[in-house]
């Protein structure tokens, strides 16, 4: 099963979305095509009523807690009920370019 295939499913187990949405965006980054490193995650859940978006967050990244262990380096996740959903006019987050490794350098680090 591809690391894709292992969000969707657990999101959907435990979250029982309206709306999943899971891009692999390793090409876009150092890590390269088929790193499968790299993902831009959208989530609409009734289930996020009441939680803060911190709170939505951690759910998330508990779920992925092993593919995160071994590998799976970044989430761009936009999280959102329903409610929230339609007032962004359904639209996700984009995810920031990458640095490709180098913002270490660009620091001085």
């Amino acid at each position: 099963m591809s690391r894709k295939d292992v969000i969707e499913s657990r999101i959907q187990e435990a979250l029982s979305p309206s709306v999943l949405e899971v891009l692999d965006e390793s090409h876009r980054h150092s890590s390269g095509k088929g790193a499968e490193s790299h993902f831009n995650v959208t989530v609409v859940s009734e289930a996020f009523a009441g939680e803060l978006r911190v709170a939505r967050h951690r759910r998330i990244h508990a779920l992925l807690e092993d593919e995160l262990a071994a590998g799976l380096h970044a989430l761009t996740l936009t999280l959102l009920t329903p409610d929230e959903w339609r007032a962004r006019s359904e639209q996700a987050i984009a995810s920031p370019g990458c640095a490709g490794g180098s913002a270490h350098l660009a620091r001085g680090r």
